[in-house]
């Protein structure tokens, strides 16, 4: 394994009782559906993650985490609501199951432009697709039972939670057979 790569991710962390809440939804998933083949998310590692880098040299670390402190001075805690469903593509081919999160105020979108922004001065390449923010809960492994499962994610409720965002975090993560560990690098709380 090349240990001067690491995998990083900046994200926001969730409050406990919005984990609870996730974590209810998903067994209540499983329990309808028991048959779909999918990996399910641990709660305590379900982040709403903004920037995703793959692999990056360490020496790189102190330069993303300056670009980041740069953003976060423009900012003050952002307030989003999480709820709704959804899947992509789409319900009759889903391949992800999610939980939605709703920024009424562009707060979130613009913290996230910025910090591509800022990144690219430091050579990442900005993301080519549109920013979605949600809270991916599964990805399906199998398109057997795949069509159930998005329909019974798409016809439970989710009751929306307001929360707020204060800090943003760089993450390495580190894949192993027991699954992903994710460990904070770097904080950056907003504080306009």
């Amino acid at each position: 394994m090349d240990r001067t790569n690491w995998r990083l991710f900046y994200a926001f962390e969730l409050p406990e009782s919005l984990r609870a809440q996730i974590q209810q939804h998903i067994q209540k998933l499983r329990n309808a559906v028991p048959d779909a083949t999918a990996s399910w998310s641990r709660p305590e590692n379900i982040h709403l993650t903004l920037k995703f880098f793959g692999n990056v040299d360490q020496s790189k670390v102190p330069a993303i985490s300056i670009a980041a402190e740069r953003v976060v001075q423009e900012f003050s805690s952002i307030e989003i609501a999480v709820g709704q469903t959804g899947v992509f593509p789409r319900p009759s081919r889903a391949q992800v199951l999610w939980i939605g999160v709703e920024d009424s105020r562009g707060q979130l979108l613009e913290l996230q432009q910025r910090l591509e922004d800022e990144v690219a001065l430091e050579g990442f390449l900005k993301e080519d697709r549109a920013f979605h923010p949600h809270l991916t809960i599964a990805r399906i492994r199998k398109p057997e039972g795949a069509k159930h499962l998005a329909q019974a994610h798409l016809g439970m409720q989710f009751t929306g939670v307001p929360i707020t965002l204060r800090d943003l975090i760089l993450f390495r993560s580190e894949l192993s057979s027991k699954g992903s560990k994710y460990t904070p690098v770097s904080r950056h709380g907003l504080e306009r």
